[in-house]
């Protein structure tokens, strides 16, 4: 059973999501503690494909403020742990396509961090608009049948 711990709602809106990954993290003692505590943010956080392997940019983990003299960097790069199929795959959509690898959200599983990343397509800002007139006419068509259903009972 998997909790997330913060979810980043921007990447679905800008991006086309075609393909996810789940990986795990490298973290040090006090980042898992700030990750306990819920702070933590992904706005504007991507993965990069790099020489070491999988990296984690832009990712902001904030201190842990009970720490003693020992802290991390609350922006430093942080490797993801993939398989190697799993790296030459992004590597390869990433270099031929042009596609992007935004962090879609970090949950807890079996007691450990995870970070699902999704392999996208940007989106123009049409495409932007045609999704919220989805969302809108999804959301008047319930609210019809939630509005038809009470009057019949």
């Amino acid at each position: 059973m998997a909790s997330d711990i913060v979810t980043n709602r921007k990447a679905f809106r800008d991006y086309q999501i075609l393909e996810t990954f789940e990986a795990g993290i490298s973290l040090l003692g006090t980042e898992v503690k700030s990750l306990r505590a819920g702070r933590v943010d992904l706005l504007g956080c991507y993965a990069k494909v790099e020489k070491r392997g999988v990296v984690l940019h832009d990712a902001t983990i904030q201190i842990y403020e009970k720490a003693s003299h020992e802290t991390h960097d609350p922006k430093r790069p942080r490797l993801l742990l993939l398989n190697k199929v799993e790296i030459t795959r992004m590597l390869e959509q990433t270099q031929r396509k042009g596609l992007a690898l935004p962090v879609l959200r970090m949950y807890w599983k079996k007691g450990r961090v995870k970070v699902e990343i999704g392999l996208g397509r940007g989106k123009h800002a049409a495409d932007q608009r045609q999704d919220l007139k989805k969302r809108v006419e999804q959301r008047e068509t319930d609210r019809e049948i939630a509005r038809f259903k009470q009057g019949k009972s």
